[in-house]
């Protein structure tokens, strides 16, 4: 499994051998280290180890990880499956774009299983209570409002 999310730099990924995790790894700037399951596979240990630095920009002060997650995850992404995303290609990478993927439709053909779960929905917005909008108070606790209230 792997993720990342360029918005807030998080990377993470994991890895299963027959169904049992061996490896797991969350990170960001903002939240730190999330998981770090398992020993770090070699790929990642220039980072680990500080060979890979954030640049400081704009004089934020010193980044807050040992290197940049999403340039991990470059390299999570060669490792784990053969290609990168963003960055210099190697000769030996796999061009993702060439890789063909089956599609698959489930269908539900007499509908009877829609009208099952439409009917379960309606059961469950029966039996629950109307929402409850609340307001923080000045002294910081929460009161009711009441329907006539925005």
């Amino acid at each position: 499994m792997h993720g990342m999310h360029s918005v807030s730099d998080w990377l993470c990924f994991a890895v299963w051998e027959n169904g049992e995790l061996v490896r797991s790894l969350s990170l960001s700037p903002d939240a730190g280290i999330g998981e770090n399951i398992g020993e770090p596979y070699d790929f990642e240990l220039p980072y680990w180890a500080g060979e890979h630095p954030v640049k400081p920009m704009f004089s934020e002060g010193p980044y807050p990880l040992p290197f940049h997650p999403l340039d991990l995850g470059e390299q999570a992404l060669r490792a784990l499956f053969g290609f990168v995303i963003e960055g210099r290609p190697d000769p030996d990478d796999i061009d993702p774009f060439d890789i063909h993927l089956h599609g698959f439709r489930v269908a539900d053909a007499t509908g009877r299983e829609q009208a099952e779960r439409a009917a379960r929905m309606e059961q469950v917005l029966q039996s629950m209570k109307p929402p409850r909008r609340y307001r923080i108070t000045p002294d910081g606790t929460l009161r009711e409002l009441g329907d006539d209230e925005t």
